[in-house]
């Protein structure tokens, strides 16, 4: 369950958004009342002068019942759902909520420190809020604010004591049976997330276009939208995994056409394209040179759209040709997605568009029906949507809109994630403010996020391609990545370790879990150099030496099965140290587990969950190099176990498993 203290901070945080809304609302009645001669004093400004007060009277009243509960509560319960920084954040927010009469408390920063003797965690805001009181003319030093916030701070269960340091920082050292607690708590209860009210959420990702292959662009939309999904339904989110393929369209109509001259009896038995691409070229090549064809190809569009049987079957026959090359693609990544395809919104894009119309939002534009985000006009409206081409036919713009009416109204999602380039973030923006325009979001209720990504480069810092410039396909780079991770599996001998099975396991994960680390350690938003040599480094931050330490780990529980089992009793019996520094600086990475993930669900950039990985992996092999964890004799029998430092790698373990996960990487035991 999550701490009560935070749902209340909750409340109190809504329900003091909402008193300074009002607040503006007042102000700014009040200044449009004196510009224009009007008595400020009137019915409905001095009705929200009252609601305003008697929110504030009630805000006062929450903020001592959170005092209250804090001063009361008996025990924090510190678990992997457990956040940390909430929880010191809430407690210099209620110091400064006493102290400074509700202000500041937005000015709160805190950070993990690296250095012992600043403490574990440090409040750093005192300068922030002695450069406010300066502005205003009003002079205190960073160090004085820090003594006041000091005197007022509650105690918490989890804090062994707080003190000023330096020019105005508050150190702040943990409890470290408070923290050994979530090294039990990750093994009798499991790794969880910390909590978070549940949504339905589409992540709409991949999307690639039927007849054409995957590339890299689609590879790290597909590899981040998995992602994204996997940390999401961590969370226990309810998320509709939405493949938005590209099915539909005049294309269509050459494909067909090119279809019924190469396999004439398509519509008694399905035709076998054996390379989609080539066709797709083939039929390209005719329809830009052959006039008939091209008529032809048309005329398979006009029939496709009115719902002809045979050209209906020749399309179904190209697209399930297209979904088996993905699928290919998805089961090697370990990717679950649902197809939704441009063809699914077709006639709820005839709906979108009249709705749009009887609502006149549409305007005419040279024969196009168009959309603009605002209807103030003017030369800074941005770049209106088209919904309607001049010749009738629908856009982009047409089934994006009917796809989220779909979402919201049908699905009833609160939440919509695109995972697309960068490039396509202008068109996002429109689509929400064009929806949220016409009432389909409401910022209120609906969450919408444009997760975008930046290119893929070769090692020559040019947009990645084979020598001959043509598109890499995906299924080549994968089986490069395939021979390439076997041969540096042999290089280090490990085709004499494993069995023929460990190998390929150990194979398959080193070669996806590379190319998809490196995908998601680089900021998404930046472009990325792929590197084959670089991801299959096993020095780093790379995939390659997360996996040979996590085997480390597992190698621990192999060599002491023998003479140890875990269980609950065993670990409710074992006193967790934390006295060696590497001890208690392991565990305090852990720690800090709940944080990263919150972290990434506001803003999704994976890569700070593998630095964090790579953290844990770094702190594990200092640990591991000075902590012993089993003890042998000389002849290599165990002698000695030391229970408490086992029970902290097997917990390092099952944080790093929730972390693979949440990144799409496999876990091997042996490698």
């Amino acid at each position: 369950m999550c701490d009560k203290s935070d749902e209340l901070f909750s409340k109190f945080q809504r329900m003091n958004d909402i008193a300074m809304d009002l607040e503006n609302e007042i102000r700014s009645m009040s200044d449009a009342g004196t510009s224009n001669g009007v008595d400020c004093e009137d019915e409905e400004l001095t009705k929200l002068v009252v609601e305003n007060q008697s929110l504030k009277h009630r805000l006062h009243i929450l903020n001592k019942a959170i005092a209250g509960y804090k001063t009361t509560v008996g025990e924090v319960k510190v678990n992997s759902q457990f956040s940390i920084l909430n929880h010191l954040t809430d407690i210099f927010r209620d110091a400064l909520s006493r102290l400074y009469d509700g202000e500041f408390v937005d000015n709160v920063t805190m950070a993990a420190t690296n250095n012992a003797k600043f403490g574990d965690y440090q409040f750093n805001s005192a300068m922030t809020i002695a450069k406010i009181f300066k502005d205003r003319g009003i002079g205190k030093n960073p160090r004085e604010i820090a003594m006041e916030v000091m005197k007022e701070l509650r105690q918490s269960e989890i804090v062994e004591k707080f003190e000023v340091a330096g020019a105005g920082f508050i150190n702040i050292f943990l409890k470290r049976e408070c923290v050994a607690g979530l090294i039990k708590s990750i093994l009798v209860d499991g790794v969880q997330a910390p909590c978070m009210a549940r949504k339905r959420v589409v992540v709409d990702f991949s999307s690639p276009n039927v007849a054409k292959e995957m590339h890299v662009g689609h590879l790290r939309s597909t590899i981040i939208g998995d992602s994204i999904c996997r940390l999401l339904e961590f969370f226990n989110h309810d998320v509709l995994r939405i493949n938005h393929i590209g099915d539909w369209g005049t294309q269509f109509g050459m494909l067909i056409a090119h279809l019924q001259d190469t396999f004439p009896d398509y519509a008694k038995k399905s035709a076998s394209i054996s390379d989609l691409q080539a066709f797709y070229k083939e039929s390209k090549k005719r329809f830009d040179t052959e006039e008939d064809f091209k008529a032809r190809a048309y005329a398979c569009v006009v029939k496709l759209q009115a719902g002809d049987k045979e050209i209906i079957k020749a399309w179904q026959d190209i697209c399930d040709v297209s979904r088996r090359d993905f699928q290919v693609i998805y089961d090697r990544l370990g990717v679950k997605i649902i197809e939704r395809g441009e063809s699914f919104y077709q006639q709820r894009m005839v709906a979108i568009v009249e709705e749009l119309t009887k609502g006149k939002f549409l305007e005419e534009d040279d024969g196009r029906k168009i959309m603009w985000s605002s209807e103030n006009s003017g030369e800074n409206r941005g770049i209106p949507l088209t919904i309607v081409k001049s010749d009738g036919g629908y856009t982009y713009d047409t089934s994006d809109m009917a796809a989220i009416k779909q979402r919201i109204v049908e699905e009833k999602v609160d939440w919509l994630i695109y995972v697309t380039d960068s490039g396509q973030a202008t068109h996002f923006q429109t689509i929400f403010a064009c929806s949220e325009r016409t009432g389909l979001i409401n910022k209120e209720i609906h969450r919408v996020d444009h997760v975008g990504f930046g290119v893929v480069l070769g090692e020559d810092g040019k947009k990645f391609k084979t020598r001959s410039g043509d598109t890499v396909k995906l299924t080549a780079l994968l089986d490069e990545g395939l021979q390439r991770s076997l041969a540096k599996l042999k290089e280090k001998g490990r085709h004499e370790q494993l069995t023929p099975e460990e190998l390929k396991i150990a194979q398959e994960a080193v070669t996806y879990g590379c190319i998809k680390y490196a995908d998601l350690s680089h900021n998404r938003i930046s472009d990325y150099v792929f590197s084959f040599d670089q991801m299959l480094d096993d020095k780093g931050n790379t995939a390659v030496y997360l996996l040979y330490a996590y085997t480390r780990i597992k190698s621990i529980a192999r060599n002491c099965a023998e003479h140890f089992k875990l269980s609950n009793d065993l670990v409710q019996a074992t006193t967790i140290d934390l006295d060696h520094e590497k001890e208690w600086n392991l565990a305090k990475v852990l720690f800090r587990f709940g944080d990263v993930l919150l972290k990434l669900s506001k803003d999704f950039l994976l890569n700070h969950l593998c630095d964090f990985t790579y953290e844990i992996a770094t702190a594990f092999a200092d640990f591991y190099d000075k902590c012993y964890c089993i003890e042998k004799n000389k002849a290599g029998e165990i002698i000695k176990i030391n229970h408490s430092r086992v029970l902290l790698a097997e917990a390092t373990a099952r944080v790093l498993e929730k972390c693979f996960h949440i990144l799409g990487i496999g876990l091997v035991e042996k490698m």
